[in-house]
């Protein structure tokens, strides 16, 4: 009876994704083709639809409208940099940590469509001012929210000295991305950013954040 009991165990299928996860995903995937394509405001639902084989019906029951949908391609992309498996979820130093999320999002920005996403919003916000909302709410300020928040705990156990960590989290993201995210948006410099220089620019930025708020050494008999 054991036995039998942790046979069945043992065979037990992996989780699958829900149909419907799977379906959201794919039409998520499909807008952010159409949106890159043609632009936030002369994209339609319909179009999206239609590109993805399915009914507006489907895409509504998914998504209430065009800001739904970009929200959750935005909100994608930052889970990439800052998510539940990025870097900050990971046990480290902060200095590995830091590197990590750093590469991370320097990768993200100089390569791929990100720098295509973000000139859509640049370009049509004026128009559409809610899709600059929710660009930074869903990608950018998200990602400064995540690692303020741990900023906030390393330094709690002693492992950083940030005591405004909001501030810490901004100069440590602006550092990482320099004028590297400028020079993909205005299509320069002609050569591709090697991963050996990405690597050296944030291990240069990891030094100089923790230069300034790295933990000190305790002296003998602190902390006692």
């Amino acid at each position: 009876m054991t036995q039998r009991r942790k046979t069945s165990v043992e065979a037990k299928p992996a989780r699958r994704v829900p149909r419907g996860d799977r379906r959201r995903t794919e039409l998520a995937v499909v807008a952010e083709g159409v949106f890159l394509e043609r632009g936030f405001t002369e994209t339609t639902m319909q179009m999206i639809a239609s590109r993805a084989g399915a009914s507006k019906e489907t895409l509504y029951r998914h998504f209430a409208n065009k800001e739904a949908l970009f929200s959750e391609i935005v909100s994608r992309r930052a889970a990439l940099i800052s998510g539940p498996e990025s870097a900050l979820a990971r046990d480290g130093t902060p200095e590995r940590v830091l590197f990590d999320l750093g590469l991370g999002l320097l990768r993200v920005m100089t390569r791929g469509d990100a720098c295509s996403l973000f000139s859509i919003v640049v370009a049509e916000a004026p128009r559409a001012p809610e899709l600059g909302a929710i660009f930074y709410s869903q990608g950018p300020g998200t990602t400064l929210n995540r690692l303020t928040a741990y900023l906030r705990s390393a330094t709690t156990r002693r492992e950083l000295r940030c005591r405004q960590p909001a501030r810490a989290a901004k100069l440590f993201l602006g550092a990482v991305v320099a004028n590297y995210h400028l020079l993909s948006l205005i299509g320069q410099p002609a050569a591709r950013i090697t991963d050996s220089d990405m690597r050296s620019h944030v291990r240069s930025a990891v030094a100089m954040f923790l230069a300034r708020y790295g933990a000190l050494p305790l002296r003998r008999g602190a902390g006692e």
